[in-house]
């Protein structure tokens, strides 16, 4: 039977993955609170993996991260997938949908999520179309912070787009902690003053994640392995500036044994009881 993943902000959560199916499947009792899917790459799934994913979603609470959505983009909102979308959080009684604050398809898929400008125009266009959505959905959604590697024009900084953003389409923030490290060190800003300056009742949900070391000044954000101390440092302190939030431990490929992975979520379980107990 699930228990709601809204009972208590102090979870911890895995990315439903094929590559972990069977590890999930066998997970002990409290190893984690929550999975996270794609909605999109579980829609009317059939067969074995249909049936392997309905059996993990009747006991575990689901939360939804989608992919595809393509907020920042020029053409049209995918109506008929947003109402596909709104009838699986409904069916599934998902709590939280979020998205990334960036695009992904103009005529067709790109297949991966490009950075918006940073301009006025980007804040009006992208804050509308989540405002659309969240019309559509009949509930709030969640952007969360990408990763990027060249901008296409910035008038401001991504702190001020950001909350710009948000403010524009009165929506909410999953904060990706990884992601907020490696721009620090690409694009050369303080993370600690990026967490400072996001307006703390929009955070409703964090990512944490492993990232690769390019260089000194290049980062990769893989979600292909261990997270950085430096990362579980800076999740220590958005759970100082935000309260504790769900937390999800983000792992793509380059699956270590379960065991480590299980170890990693039991940090983020030490940092959120830290926190309670300050």
């Amino acid at each position: 039977m699930q228990t709601p993943l809204t009972s208590a902000k102090a979870t911890v959560g895995l990315g439903l993955r094929r590559g972990l199916m069977k590890d999930l499947q066998a997970a002990p009792v409290g190893a984690f609170d929550f999975l996270e899917v794609a909605p999109e790459n579980w829609i009317g799934i059939g067969g074995a993996h249909g049936a392997a994913f309905r059996a993990l979603a009747e006991r575990y609470p689901l939360s939804c991260h989608g992919l595809s959505l393509s907020l920042g983009g020029p053409a049209p909102l995918d109506v008929g997938f947003l109402q596909e979308v709104r009838v699986f959080l409904d069916h599934h009684k998902v709590p939280l949908y979020s998205e990334h604050l960036s695009y992904c398809s103009d005529d067709g898929h790109l297949y991966d999520l490009l950075p918006l400008p940073f301009t006025e125009e980007a804040v009006r266009h992208v804050a509308a179309r989540i405002r659309q959505s969240q019309d559509i959905l009949g509930r709030r959604l969640a952007v969360e912070n990408v990763s990027y590697y060249a901008a296409p024009r910035q008038d401001m900084d991504e702190l001020t787009f950001t909350n710009a953003v948000l403010r524009e389409a009165d929506c909410d923030l999953l904060l990706d902690v990884n992601n907020v490290y490696v721009n620090s060190i690409n694009h050369g800003f303080d993370p600690q003053t990026f967490l400072a300056g996001i307006d703390a009742g929009r955070v409703v949900a964090m990512h944490v994640a492993g990232h690769f070391d390019e260089s000194d000044t290049l980062k990769i954000d893989t979600h292909g392995a261990s997270v950085k101390p430096v990362v579980w440092s800076l999740l220590a302190e958005a759970y100082a500036r935000f309260g504790v939030q769900p937390t999800l431990l983000e792992r793509d490929f380059n699956f270590p044994a379960f065991s480590e992975l299980v170890s990693e979520l039991q940090t983020i379980r030490r940092l959120q009881q830290g926190e309670h107990r300050g």
